[in-house]
């Protein structure tokens, strides 16, 4: 759910998508998508990797936790205010654009830091290599969402793009996001409780 959720949120690399699809189409927008989904995967893996390596106890995880509930709820409260797609400007997406452009996003560094490896490394103490099936499941949710939402706004944007639509689906997005993050903190609370 992660990372079919994290697909379609508002960022950088879906406005770039967007952008890419109205100048070049979608089959275009599919480089994106590709330095994009290489480009934070790298940032998962190292990220997992240096925290895991850290040899912090779960509850360093589950305070960790907190932190990316009021991230979530902050990503949430950002969502529900959306009311268009539109990009009214021309750009070209080369690779070094699109690799500073994801790198330098501290949200996704915040997202993978405080939610994801988290919740990876907690899997990983109980399925072995869970930590690695966690982070692959939540790259290609988030692979499978961007194409679909790409393709689905490649062939809908004017259906997509109507005043009334677009809030109301990024609404759904928003709350999903608060449900998360109210399950991130009560099992946390619960953890530090026991």
């Amino acid at each position: 759910m992660l990372g079919l959720i994290g697909g379609v949120i508002p960022g950088p690399v879906i406005t770039a998508v967007f952008t890419e699809i109205l100048q070049s189409g979608y089959m275009k927008s599919l480089r994106i998508i590709l330095i994009a989904l290489i480009t934070e995967s790298i940032v998962a893996l190292l990220s997992l990797l240096i925290l895991d390596s850290l040899g912090f106890n779960e509850g360093f995880f589950r305070g960790l936790s907190l932190a990316g509930a009021v991230i979530l709820i902050w990503i949430a409260i950002s969502i529900w205010k959306i009311k268009t797609l539109d990009s009214g400007t021309k750009v070209h997406f080369g690779f070094g654009k699109i690799l500073i452009m994801i790198l330098s996003n501290g949200v996704l560094w915040s997202y993978w830091i405080t939610i994801c490896i988290p919740k990876a490394i907690l899997l990983g103490q109980q399925l072995r290599h869970g930590e690695y099936l966690f982070m692959g499941s939540v790259q290609m949710g988030w692979l499978i969402s961007t194409m679909v939402v790409a393709f689905l706004f490649s062939r809908f944007r004017k259906a997509l793009s109507r005043p009334r639509v677009i809030p109301v689906l990024f609404k759904l997005f928003a709350l999903a996001f608060v449900y998360f993050a109210i399950d991130m903190t009560i099992k946390s609370i619960q953890y530090f409780l026991q």
